[in-house]
This record gives C-alpha cells, structure tokens and sequence, in this order.
C-alpha cells in the first residue's frame, strides 16, 4: 500500500511539474512570477480568486505582459499543502499568495525568504504565521479575518433574535481547523449567556456532511450556526441543501451561503479581503517587505438576510432584524 501511494504522488507530483515547465515555456522572460497557493479545488478558487486578479488589473498588472501567475490547489487535501507549496517554491516566484490558514501554513513551512501574502486566514498570531499584526516579522504578512469584534457572539445573537423560540442551537465546525478553534469557544462562551444549548458536531470530510445534519436533527436542535472551515465552502451548495432538507433556521459565514439558499449571514466582505490582497502584493513587488507591512484587519461586516427561505421555513423574520440588514434578498 504505500508502495502504491509513493508512486501515485510520484506521478501527481511529476504531472504537475510537467504542466509547470509547459506554463513556464509559455511566459516571457523577466516579468515577476506570483505563486497562488489554495486549499479549495482549482474550480471553486479560480472564482474566489477573481477580486485577487481583478485588484491586480487595476494597479495596472496584465497576465503574459508585466505579471505572471502559478496555481496550485489542494481540493481541501491540506495533507498535500505543503508538497504544493514546495513545487511553487521550485518555480522561483517574487511572491506567494496564500488564500487559507492551512496553505499560508504550508507556504511558511518551505520557504522563510520568499515573501508571501495571505488572504482568508482567521487568526493569524494565534495560528502561529506572524508574531504580531503590526510588526508582522518574517516573510508573511497579508489580509486577517480577526477582527476585536466578537463575530461568534454577533452570529449567534442575531440568530436566536430571528428565532426566538430556539433552545438547542447545533454547530457544525471542525476541531482540526486552527481558525475554528477559536470561533467555537467564543460560540460556547455567547451560548452561555444567552442561556442557550449547543449540539456540536464536528465535519471533517465532504462525507461527514449527511451524517452531522442527521445527528443534529437527531438531538432537535431548532438552529444551527455553521462555523468558517474549508470544507463547507468548498460543499456550499450541498450543506444549504441539507439545512434546507433538516428544516433548520442556520446562521452562515460567508453571504454566499445566503445567495445560495440559506437563511442569514453576519460576516466580512470575503472578496474584498482577497481583493485587497493585491495591494499588498504590489507593495512587494516594488520593494516592500512583507515584515514592514502590517496585517490588515477588516472593518465592515455585513447581514444579509433571504427572506424567501425565511417564508419556507414558515419563519417572520422581526422587524428589528431587518432594519439592520444591510441587504434583504426577496
């Protein structure tokens, strides 16, 4: 068996070379080279990814004329990161960019002289990429989630205000996911005095999806708060399909969630944090250092709220929450 597994990553490994040397025969000489490193699957981060590459297009950067990019996407295989991030390492980029706690961690990993960016990350002190952030240090620096507001707390007020008689709230998270650590015992800390009950149940596999939703219903939890992990976004439309089969009010991460079928969310605008990514890549390119630039923390949280799934769950969402929804879908 591991016979077997060494000479398929040998031919992962020599596929994606080939298709590296391919790409690099392809680019003019001299222009500067950005590695983009993910840990979604290359369909789901080649759309993620577009505020990253339309920020660069606004600071005046054209793919195959003055900038050049190389992908690498492990498809929530984080076990597979650090491989990825060394065959980027291999292509000699003037940058990475690191989209996830769990790449950013892989990028770091390899290189310690390579400058690298990330975006998406949650807690980036706490998860051990920078030393603090405003003095980054090192060679990383980028776009945090973390915020001094209390998002766990924020999500879970506005849900039970929604669904007032809810008593049992369910989580859906993973507890080997750095950035939801923290998330969940800040959940546990606004449950508690809110006097609500959790029923969590952690994800940590696409195939851990149906069998959570059915414990959670199991143990009639009347809500659920679905926590920031990869794999969720990466099954977005699936996990909105179960909330919707389990008929549970949910309370998501990311608005996509909600233009996808969900009931709210309260979050950072999550384009707008890779988007600004791009500033920063640019910054280096001209000769900044990641360890000068510090982190950038997001300022503007948004709750959008659908109203139709609102109507099929048979739920009249108050008036107070609408009034502070900065968009109402219809």
């Amino acid at each position: 068996m591991r016979i077997g597994r060494t000479r398929l990553a040998l031919a992962l490994a020599f596929g994606l070379s080939a298709c590296s040397l391919i790409a690099n025969a392809q680019q003019p000489a001299g222009i500067p080279r950005v590695g983009i490193l993910s840990d979604y699957s290359a369909s789901v981060a080649a759309k993620a990814l577009e505020p990253l590459i339309q920020g660069l297009r606004d600071l005046g950067y054209t793919e195959g004329v003055n900038i050049a990019f190389e992908y690498r996407h492990a498809s929530i295989k984080f076990e597979i990161l650090p491989s990825l991030a060394a065959e980027l390492v291999g292509t000699q980029p003037q940058v990475i960019v690191a989209l996830g706690t769990p790449a950013a961690q892989a990028a770091k990993s390899v290189t310690q002289t390579i400058p690298i960016v990330f975006a998406r990350v949650g807690d980036p002190v706490g998860s051990g990429l920078i030393a603090s952030l405003s003095r980054p240090g090192g060679n990383l620096t980028g776009m945090s989630l973390l915020t001094t507001t209390d998002l766990a707390a924020k999500r879970l007020e506005l849900l039970i205000t929604a669904v007032p008689d809810a008593k049992r709230v369910g989580v859906l998270w993973d507890a080997s996911y750095s950035a939801a650590v923290g998330e969940f015992k800040q959940t546990e800390a606004a449950a508690r005095s809110l006097m609500l009950e959790l029923s969590p149940t952690e994800v940590r596999r696409t195939d851990d999806l149906e069998p959570a939703f059915s414990a959670i219903t199991a143990r009639r939890a009347a809500a659920l708060i679905v926590l920031g992990v990869t794999t969720f976004f990466q099954n977005l439309e699936r996990v909105v399909d179960l909330t919707a089969k389990a008929r549970l009010p949910a309370m998501f991460y990311r608005r996509e969630f909600v233009d996808a079928g969900g009931l709210m969310s309260y979050a950072t605008n999550f384009p707008e944090n890779i988007r600004r990514a791009a500033v920063y890549v640019d910054k280096i390119l001209k000769g900044a250092k990641a360890a000068d630039l510090p982190v950038e923390q997001p300022t503007k949280f948004e709750l959008v709220i659908n109203l139709k799934t609102a109507a099929a769950l048979g739920l009249t969402v108050p008036q107070s929450i609408l009034a502070r929804a900065d968009e109402v879908i219809e």
